[in-house]
């Protein structure tokens, strides 16, 4: 659809309600989950709750299609509040220091041993805390080797790629499982590897073309070296206990890590909501189906308007890529003086000069579900209209991190 068109169908769908507020464009969230399912090619796709953060969309993400299988949570309280609510088949991504969660993981597991949640781990530090935390359990948790698959040239001297597991090798991963199985405490269940550094890296970024031509070609052979250490790392671990799962891959890397014979599963997140990072990659075809309107409060000048507040800036290295991004009217821009402001935000452009007070300015977040820490509530369109307002995880008044 075109952007004016896309504008004036939001304008009419949105005219009785006042901003700020954030919103969801189902048709075009649909639309996102069906060609990630085309991506994966019959390859469950775990659904990252972080990249989300609703209950009712994750429900009825889950619900869409049998090809949704699961979710990928982020912090352990989290989790088990998901796994309150209903949900199964829940792996924690990251490690977690949080003991009094931990011994409610417990508690969990031995109500349900082989439906409980599974917990990420990378370390004999990580079993010990496990371990200490939930003395009283009968069950072993369950829990899952993360496998580094960084990209590391120059002989090791320099890595590409998340800082997160110090597990690398067969060898290694291996010694963890056999670590693992040595416990009373745990039991392991699968193996997760991420591959940051081309799920989450654009390699079309405008204005940038010989460092796209640099990301593409580290990206090549970082994805041709993890296809032959992912398989070698699930063949030595199966050979001391057996996986259930084998988790990789993320939005911008689904349909080659799917392809891989070791994978079992892959994950997805951003690319249902399509935020603006995911707008430079050649591999993805999405539609942006997730922004926040701002209403216009002043007219410094007559060619730029003021919004009201908008400064949500996503996590990560500091940059431009950070900032949200003005999307319609489009031929907006932001002031590079002044940027996006925590009580205000400059636009400027030609559609600045039509902006009056009262009017709307709809921006997209550079990232997926940290939008929703801003709002607490979310409007679905579909087919034009407002069809309903769901809480985030914020409205539900959690703050998980």
């Amino acid at each position: 659809m075109a952007a004016e068109d896309l504008h004036a169908r939001y304008e009419a769908a949105f005219a009785s309600l006042t901003a700020p507020f954030a919103f969801v464009d189902l048709d075009a969230m649909w639309a996102n989950a069906d060609d990630l399912l085309r991506m994966a090619a019959g390859t469950p796709i775990r659904v990252a709750s972080k990249s989300v953060r609703c209950r009712a969309l994750l429900g009825a993400i889950l619900d869409r299609d049998p090809g949704f299988r699961g979710l990928l949570t982020f912090t352990l309280p989290e989790t088990l509040w998901l796994a309150e609510n209903g949900f199964d088949d829940l792996v924690l991504a990251y490690p977690t220091a949080d003991r009094d969660a931990l011994a409610r993981l417990g508690r969990l597991t031995d109500a349900d041993p082989d439906r409980a949640p599974a917990m990420m781990v990378d370390s004999p530090a990580h079993l010990d805390m496990i371990e200490a935390a939930t003395a009283d359990a009968v069950s072993p948790l369950r829990v899952c080797i993360e496998l580094d698959v960084g990209w590391w040239p120059l002989g090791g001297r320099v890595k590409v790629g998340p800082k997160r597991s110090p597990v690398r090798t067969p060898d290694q991963a291996a010694a963890l499982a056999q670590e693992i199985e040595r416990r009373d405490g745990v039991r392991l269940a699968g193996l997760m590897a991420y591959e940051g550094h081309i799920a989450g890296v654009g390699d079309d970024a405008p204005g940038s073309r010989l460092r796209n031509v640099a990301i593409r070609a580290m990206q090549r052979r970082s994805a041709r070296e993890i296809r032959i250490r992912r398989a070698a790392v699930v063949e030595a671990v199966s050979r001391v206990a057996a996986l259930a799962f084998v988790n990789g891959g993320g939005t911008g890397s689904l349909a080659a890590t799917a392809s891989e014979d070791a994978v079992t599963e892959v994950t997805a997140g951003s690319g249902f909501y399509d935020s603006v990072l995911f707008d430079h990659y050649r591999s993805l075809e999405l539609r942006p189906a997730a922004a926040f309107a701002m209403p216009v409060v002043r007219k410094p000048s007559p060619r730029i308007a003021t919004v009201l507040g908008g400064g949500y800036l996503a996590s990560g290295a500091p940059g431009k890529d950070r900032l949200p991004e003005p999307y319609l009217p489009r031929g907006l821009r932001l002031d590079a003086l002044e940027g996006a402001g925590e009580v205000q935000t400059p636009v400027l452009g030609e559609p600045a000069a039509r902006l009056e007070v009262g009017d709307h300015v709809y921006f997209r977040h550079a990232k997926a579900g940290e939008l929703c820490e801003r709002f607490p509530s979310l409007y679905l369109v579909e087919g034009g209209r407002v069809v309903d307002e769901v809480p985030t995880y914020r409205g539900e008044g959690r703050t998980f991190l």
